[in-house]
């Protein structure tokens, strides 16, 4: 990652700190825009940072189990909006926000078993910034309309589509697809997932690019 950019990052974390408060910053943006690239580099950051504790909570942790997309019928849209527990998630912001518990639990994905586990990630009382990612954090309908409202900041994550998609197969690939494969499921659901995630991008309060 580019280090002008993520000094010009940190320093904007910086003066969201300085009131002394807990923090929620949300990174939002297309699959393979580079998020969980940019809440990795923030966290160690302030990991070590005298008063500050930090962790990322991602948004992916809130996938529907796969028992349950086959049931509805949504295992070829798997990624897509209709798929996440949009509810749930606004439900643990609530309580980050809140602050006032000695420890939250969330949930984490995990590609290898492309399953959520819950309980996975901890936020304990002392954490001031709390980094939430995930492609639907901007999206202004139905429960996730209640995002927004919970961040301090939201930035867009943003990239070249062409680097981005490239990102995207050998990441498809990395977890067992063919590249025949991963660019089928990158023509017939990532793609359609980032054209909602675009019209997003206007209620951000920061676009980050990461080319």
């Amino acid at each position: 990652m580019d280090k002008n950019l993520l000094d010009e990052c940190r320093l904007r974390v910086q003066r969201l700190l300085a009131d002394g408060r807990r923090v929620i910053l949300g990174l939002a943006g297309c699959p393979g825009a580079g998020k969980s690239t940019l809440a990795a580099a923030l966290q160690r950051e302030f990991a070590g940072v005298i008063g500050v504790k930090s962790q990322v909570v991602p948004m992916d942790g809130f996938h529907l189990a796969n028992s349950e997309l086959q049931r509805l019928g949504f295992q070829a849209r798997k990624g897509a909006l209709h798929t996440f527990d949009g509810a749930g998630y606004v439900a643990l912001l609530r309580r980050l926000r809140a602050a006032d518990e000695a420890v939250v639990y969330a949930p984490e994905y995990r590609r290898e078993i492309e399953e959520g586990v819950a309980g996975a990630i901890a936020v304990f009382a002392e954490t001031r910034l709390v980094i939430t990612e995930g492609n639907y954090l901007l999206v202004d309908e139905g429960p996730w309309a209640a995002v927004r409202p919970l961040l301090d900041e939201a930035w867009f994550v943003d990239v070249d589509d062409t680097l981005r998609n490239e990102r995207l197969v050998g990441r498809h690939m990395q977890f067992g697809r063919s590249r025949e494969a991963a660019l089928a499921w990158i023509a017939g659901n990532d793609g359609l997932n980032a054209e909602v995630i675009l019209r997003t991008q206007r209620r951000a309060d920061l676009v980050v690019r990461m080319d």
